[in-house]
């Protein structure tokens, strides 16, 4: 198979990898930064590019688009005019993919947004923990990720790529990573009240927190705690049920159950991540496995689980969660 990526920062560098890993060596590298390309050639030795024109002409089976979110329509145009399937990082902008959905309606290729944290050892533990009973039904969720900005990429200026800007803003990147796991593993979200503010002194005009009440379908309650100003940093569930509850810590891999007598522990496999992010950076394998799936998907060996359908529904959250921080209300999501 032959790939193009487009984008070459922290995810498209972690896409090559990715690809790599899994055997592929047919990937060329877009990048509009000649930095980003040579670091890219000097680290994984592929071919990089600052004309698009070159990577269409090769054409790929498959293009990754790891710009920042606000840049994901633009070349999702492009793959949709050149009949090219394609898979995005996490989208922002519901507006986006509202015209992604579209486009892609009448087309022959495959179309896919990112879903990495469907593809963590602690979700896919939970989720047979859950299905079999171990807790009981499940009541209330209390949930908390954070982590302070800066440490996001500490090789770089946090004020210089796109978690700084408000559109693209890192707490509200960091909502539907959370959204994925949880919608997969209890159900839609029926309702939402929200307060999201500015609390730090972070040079960026963004909300750094977000509070949320969410109310699933199936009537779980789910406190959720969103920022990026955690110091250390958190993901932290507490998952509480009718016989029990479940506390998970993410960052260690540790997932821990009581019954009402005495905690039980369980240490999950988890991977390393990449060189230079801190610790609440999800391990590469995560990521290989997702892509490992998007390639299944492609080759026609699996039917995709997760598309722009689920990824809006997930963005219609974060949109009813500002508006409810706007309008000082309860919103109640179709």
């Amino acid at each position: 198979m032959k790939f193009l990526i487009i984008g070459l920062g922290s995810m498209g560098k972690r896409r090559v990898r990715n690809l790599q890993k899994l055997g592929y060596d047919d990937i060329i590298g877009y990048d509009t930064r000649k930095d980003r390309r040579e670091e890219t050639e000097k680290k994984y030795r592929i071919r990089t590019i600052s004309d698009l024109s070159d990577g269409f002409a090769k054409k790929p089976d498959l293009m990754i688009i790891s710009t920042p979110p606000d840049l994901h329509l633009k070349y999702a145009n492009m793959a949709i005019k050149k009949n090219i399937n394609f898979f995005t990082e996490v989208n922002l902008l519901s507006q986006h993919v509202v015209k992604m959905k579209k486009k892609v309606h009448d087309k022959s290729l495959i179309a896919l947004p990112s879903s990495t944290m469907r593809f963590h050892p602690m979700v896919m533990k939970l989720k047979k923990l859950i299905q079999s009973g171990t807790i009981g039904k499940v009541l209330v969720i209390h949930h908390h990720a954070g982590q302070l900005l800066s440490n996001w990429h500490p090789w770089e200026d946090y004020r210089e790529f796109f978690v700084s800007k408000r559109k693209t803003g890192g707490s509200r990147e960091i909502i539907p990573v959370e959204l994925v796991w949880l919608t997969y593993l209890f159900s839609d979200v029926k309702s939402i009240i929200a307060k999201a503010d500015k609390v730090s002194m972070l040079d960026a005009d963004i909300d750094d927190v977000f509070h949320m009440i969410l109310e699933f379908k199936n009537k779980i309650l789910c406190s959720m705690a969103i920022d990026v100003i955690s110091i250390p940093s958190f993901r932290e569930t507490k998952i509480i049920g009718e016989k029990g509850t479940i506390k998970c810590n993410f960052n260690d891999g540790l997932l821990m159950i009581n019954k009402g007598t005495q905690w039980k522990e369980i240490k999950l496999k988890m991977g390393q991540a990449a060189k230079g992010y801190k610790r609440s950076t999800p391990p590469d394998t995560l990521y290989e496995n997702e892509i490992e799936n998007v390639l299944a998907i492609v080759k026609g060996q699996k039917k995709s689980r997760y598309g722009f359908d689920d990824e809006l529904k997930i963005l219609r959250i974060l949109d009813a969660a500002e508006l409810s921080s706007k309008k000082g209300k309860k919103i109640i999501l179709g």
